[in-house]
């Protein structure tokens, strides 16, 4: 069996994952924007949601170090480094989670707005 029809698959994969990335990030930060004024909207699920979506960050760069490995292909350029800013945005948010708690549907409202952000820019430098 060849594992190039695979990396092929996850070429298709990786560009259709973005949209679950770019849309999820961008709909947890306005549920946490919203959340922040209204109390309604805060609990267990918007966190839940959120962690998911920011996972799906990981999952998106290990894809796309997967293709470039495997493939020995040359990405757009600034495309690996919007994903990686991505990555490290996703850590650094979390590492204020404590500090910044009063504020935290703010921190992590903004967050998803600009995670999405560089999602887009990823997907747009790609073509």
């Amino acid at each position: 069996m060849s594992v190039l029809p695979v990396l092929a698959n996850l070429s298709d994969l990786h560009e259709g994952f973005a949209w679950v990335m770019v849309v999820g990030n961008g709909l947890a930060g306005i549920w946490a924007l919203a959340a922040h004024r209204l109390e309604s909207l805060r609990g267990r699920a918007l966190w839940w949601f959120t962690a998911m979506v920011q996972l799906t960050i990981a999952v998106q760069v290990t894809m796309g170090v997967g293709m470039v490995a495997g493939q020995d292909i040359d990405p757009p350029q600034f495309h690996l480094f919007y994903g990686f800013v991505a990555l490290v945005v996703v850590g650094i948010v979390y590492s204020y989670r404590q500090s910044l708690r009063p504020h935290r549907h703010l921190l992590y409202g903004y967050a998803g707005l600009f995670l999405m952000g560089l999602g887009i820019r990823a997907m747009l430098v790609a073509g």
